[in-house]
């Protein structure tokens, strides 16, 4: 299993890209399409500040499955901003 800093420095890299690409979109569109950027980069946010908050905040007794859950939390809303992000 990864450190914890490791683990953070991971989210944050992944995050800081996906909040890239909302900032990318927002300039190139205009009107409602912008806003919805907006909304995904608001989201990609929020979503940074639980996954480190979980982090820094781990079940004692059962690890595995907490991070485990952890990932697949991650992974699901990721994959939910990325899918909005490229309609």
């Amino acid at each position: 299993m990864a450190s914890r800093k490791n683990l953070k420095k991971n989210v944050n890299y992944i995050i800081e890209t996906i909040a890239g690409l909302c900032i990318v979109s927002s300039l190139e569109n205009q009107g409602e399409k912008s806003e919805k950027a907006s909304r995904l980069f608001l989201q990609a946010m929020n979503l940074r500040n639980d996954i480190i908050s979980r982090i820094s905040h781990t079940e004692p007794g059962k690890t595995r499955e907490f991070y485990k859950k952890l990932q697949n939390d991650f992974n699901s809303q990721l994959q939910d901003i990325l899918q909005q992000l490229s309609e």
